[in-house]
C-alpha cells in the first residue's frame, strides 16, 4: 500500500523538531552567564531578550523562521509545562499556612483585584484576542507560568502568547530596579518592602531578584508572599477550563471538550503535596529548582524568537501603556497590602 505523499511520520516530525529543540537548549548556557555578569539581569528575562535577538537579526532570523521553527514552537509550550510542574516543589503549604488566614483572605482579595483591574485596562486599550486575560493572568498571579497555564486551559495559540510574555517580562524587569529605589525613599522596613515585592512583583525569579537586595528578611517574607500567590494558579486554570468547556459545549457541532483542568496542573498540586509533606532532602529541591530555570529559560528563549518587532509594536502603544497602567496598578495594591499586615 502507497503511503500518502501530503502524511508525516512521527519520525519526520521529530527529525524536523530536532534542530529547534537543540537551538532551545544551547540557548540557555549564555542565558545564565547573561545572569553571571549582570546579577540584576534574572535567568529567564536574559533567555526572552536572546530569543528576540534571534527573531530580529538578519540570517537568524531567516533559521528561527524557517527549520528551527518547529522545534521552537514545540520547546515554548512542552517545556514550559513541564517548569509549571516542577514549580510546585516551592511551594509548601505549610509556610503559606504560616502566614495567618487575614494575610491569606487579603492576598486572594489582591490577586482578584489585580486580576479584574488588569483584564479591565487591557480592555480599555482594546488589546485584542485572549491578550487582556493572559495578561492579567500574568500580573495577577506568577507572570509566565500563569500566562502559560492559563493559555492551555483556554488552548491559546502558542503565537498569541508571545505579546503577554514580553509585557509581564518587561514590567517584572523594571521591579527589579524600581521598587528598591522606592523603598528606600519612603524608608520601609526590611520585612516591609519583602511583603510589597511578593505581592506585587510576576515571576518567582524576579521577586528574589528585587527583595535580596533589602536583605534575608525582606527575601524570606516576599518568597512566602509570592508563593502564596502561586497557589492561587490551579483554581485560576481550572476556572478559565470551565470557562472553555462551557464554550466549547455551546458550540454546535463541538467535539470532544476541553479537560478541566490540563494534566500539567495537576502535576503542579500533586508535587506541592509532595513539598508540604517534606519526604524530599534539601538536596532534590536545589536540583529541581535549577532544572526549573533551566526548562523555563529554553522555553522563553523560544517564544521570544516567536517576536517579530513589527508584530509586537503593531499594538505595541497601546500594550506597552495598559502593561504600564496595570503595573502601577498592582504595585500599589501590593503596598497597600504590605503596610497593612506590617502595623
Amino acid at each position: 500500500m502507497v503511503e500518502p505523499v501530503n502524511s508525516i511520520s512521527p519520525r519526520s516530525a521529530g527529525t524536523a523538531m530536532l534542530p529547534g529543540l537543540i537551538a532551545a537548549a544551547a540557548a540557555v548556557l549564555p542565558a545564565f552567564l547573561l545572569h553571571w555578569i549582570f546579577p540584576w539581569l534574572p535567568v529567564l528575562t536574559a533567555a526572552v531578550l536572546l530569543g528576540l535577538l534571534a527573531a530580529n537579526v538578519p540570517g537568524a532570523s531567516t533559521a528561527v523562521a524557517g527549520p528551527l521553527k518547529p522545534g521552537l514552537s514545540k520547546a515554548g509550550k512542552t517545556l514550559m509545562r513541564a517548569g509549571i510542574v516542577l514549580l510546585g516543589l516551592k511551594v509548601s503549604l505549610v509556610d503559606i499556612a504560616g502566614l495567618g488566614w487575614v494575610a491569606l483572605v487579603l492576598i486572594v482579595a489582591l490577586v482578584a483585584a489585580a486580576f479584574g483591574g488588569t483584564y479591565l485596562i487591557c480592555r480599555a486599550f482594546r488589546l485584542p484576542g485572549d491578550e487582556p486575560l493572559l495578561i492579567a493572568s500574568g500580573f495577577s498571579i506568577c507572570g509566565v507560568s500563569a500566562i502559560g497555564a492559563i493559555a492551555a486551559a483556554r488552548r491559546v495559540r502558542h503565537e498569541d502568547t508571545v505579546v503577554p510574555i514580553a509585557l509581564v517580562t518587561l514590567c517584572g524587569t523594571l521591579a527589579i530596579g524600581v521598587l528598591p529605589l522606592l523603598s528606600s525613599l519612603m524608608g520601609l522596613p526590611a520585612e516591609t518592602f519583602g511583603i510589597w515585592t511578593g505581592a506585587s512583583v510576576h515571576d518567582v525569579g524576579q521577586v528574589v531578584a528585587t527583595a535580596q537586595t533589602a536583605g534575608t528578611a525582606a527575601l524570606a517574607a516576599a518568597v512566602v508572599v509570592k508563593l502564596a500567590r502561586v497557589v492561587l494558579l490551579a483554581p485560576a486554570a481550572a476556572l478559565a477550563g470551565l470557562v472553555d468547556r462551557k464554550a466549547a459545549r455551546g458550540e454546535e457541532g463541538a467535539g470532544k471538550l476541553p479537560p478541566l483542568v490540563p494534566l500539567f496542573v495537576l502535576g503542579f498540586l500533586a508535587l506541592i503535596v509532595v513539598r508540604t509533606t517534606g519526604v524530599l532532602p534539601e538536596s532534590v529541591l536545589s536540583a529541581a529548582a535549577v532544572v526549573q530555570e533551566i526548562l523555563f529559560a529554553a522555553s522563553l528563549f523560544a517564544l521570544g524568537a516567536g517576536v517579530r518587532f513589527r508584530m509586537l509594536f503593531a499594538s505595541g502603544v497601546r500594550a506597552v501603556a495598559a502593561a504600564l497602567a496595570s503595573w502601577f496598578l498592582i504595585g500599589s495594591l501590593g503596598l497597600a497590602l504590605a503596610l497593612f499586615l506590617s502595623r
